[in-house]
């Protein structure tokens, strides 16, 4: 399975919202009906659901930019018209959703609830909407609003509860195919797995765990050496380890070297993760013969740091029942690890850079409207006082009002901005 992808960059964008309708009701005998033009449809939003099915951001590979539906415009006899289409894309769990621009965790998906991640567009309204006593007619409607737009990094962290680690070619991938019915591709060369792989454990009735593969753990993983930086992201949900040993000297390396190795790479990548409960399995047992200096020396090492140490033979099945076994009774008194908090912050309005405004002057309403203006809204409590005097300050100092003047905006005057209507006072 050479197509895992467990990282990509995307750009989700909510649909449009539709534009209110200018229209007049017209019916026989039925005088001065008057305006009623319907609101426009809201745009549909981008939504992220988990499937478990997924393991991989495989459907991610040729397609990066996702748009939900937009909103169908508004229509005569106070229609609104259809809200859009909402998209849902679907993701492994555990998927964590990152800016691009600032690297930000934005959402964390390992709950399993949907998330919506761009919102769509308000619809405009209707003309309906504009009638008052001394402006009967009014010949004018808002547009709908563009939906939020964002770039985002899609980054999985599988979620296993055991995690195997350790060098290359130490027999991780033929301890996954004895346990589970997992099927990893083995061989007896470095590398051999080039992606994680999973598989469900179960010890006895209503009792499972899931277990991990993670390949490419090497000396200077953590910075980047071999493929072990790609895949280390996937240890941060485990919430045991099991580090697996070559106490045969097939590689002629030295075990208790090894094992220091591979716990310093954890270290240098998350200190949390250095921490992580672990048990030493000291594996390839039958090829050692009678001398087990090497086993020895293993298990002081692992003892010394009080971590559990099992001798097994994975190839020879040997061992590996106790080692389920200690694993699920590990598992029992180990939490779940929480979601990962988000602590994106969505910039703040450049009060000042107010270019992209459009300001339209029908009869005497005034509408004000456009991206910048969208966000700087969002920013204000209109019910309280000081954040509607911090509202009032913005739309001078940006130069809005100074626009208005020179297009000829009277005292008394309706400003419309979105959702907002005030008279204009000089």
């Amino acid at each position: 399975m050479a197509d895992f992808i467990d990282k990509t960059r995307i750009t989700v964008k909510g649909g449009r919202g539709g534009d209110g309708a200018v229209a007049f009701h017209r019916e026989k005998y039925v005088a001065a009906g008057g305006p009623d033009g319907g609101d426009g449809g809201r745009g549909g939003n981008v939504i992220f659901s988990v499937d478990d099915q997924l393991s991989t951001l495989i459907d991610f590979r040729y397609k990066h930019k996702f748009t939900a539906g937009n909103g169908s415009n508004g229509s005569g006899k106070r229609c609104n018209g259809k809200d859009g289409e909402s998209l849902i894309i679907k993701v492994p769990r555990g998927t964590v959703i990152r800016d691009t621009a600032s690297n930000a965790v934005m959402h964390d998906m390992s709950s399993g609830e949907d998330w919506i991640a761009a919102r769509g567009g308000r619809g405009g309204w209707g003309n309906m909407h504009f009638a008052t006593p001394t402006r009967q007619v009014p010949r004018f409607a808002k547009p709908g609003l563009e939906g939020e737009s964002f770039e985002m990094t899609l980054e999985l962290k599988l979620l296993a509860d055991v995690g195997l680690v350790g060098f290359p070619n130490v027999g991780k991938s033929t301890l996954l195919s004895v346990v589970s019915k997992a099927r990893p591709k083995i061989a007896n060369y470095h590398f051999t797995t080039l992606f994680p792989n999973l598989g469900v454990v179960y010890v006895d009735e209503g009792r499972s765990f899931v277990m991990a593969d993670i390949p490419g753990l090497i000396e200077g993983a953590s910075e980047g050496a071999g493929l072990g930086h790609d895949f280390l992201r996937h240890v941060d949900r485990c919430r045991l380890l099991v580090h697996v040993v070559d106490v045969s000297g097939s590689e002629g390396r030295d075990p208790v070297e090894d094992f220091h190795k591979i716990n310093a790479e954890l270290r240098q990548y998350s200190e949390t993760l250095s921490e992580r409960a672990q048990i030493v399995v000291a594996n390839k047992t039958d090829l050692i013969g009678e001398d087990r200096t090497a086993v020895r020396a293993l298990k002081a090492c692992a003892e010394e740091l009080g971590y559990p140490f099992l001798e097994m033979s994975a190839a020879a099945h040997r061992g590996t029942d106790a080692l389920v076994a200690l694993c699920a009774d590990m598992l029992r008194e180990i939490p779940i690890p929480a979601p990962i908090e988000a602590d994106y912050v969505a910039p703040e309005p450049e009060i000042g850079t107010a270019d992209d405004v459009v300001i339209n002057h029908f009869d005497d309403i005034w509408t004000v409207e456009g991206p910048w203006m969208q966000r700087l809204c969002a920013t204000v409590n209109f019910s309280d006082y000081e954040s509607m005097m911090f509202f009032d300050r913005a739309l001078r100092t940006s130069g809005i009002y100074a626009r208005m003047e020179e297009m000829g905006v009277q005292d008394g005057d309706t400003v419309s901005i979105y959702d907002l209507m005030f008279e204009y006072k000089d």
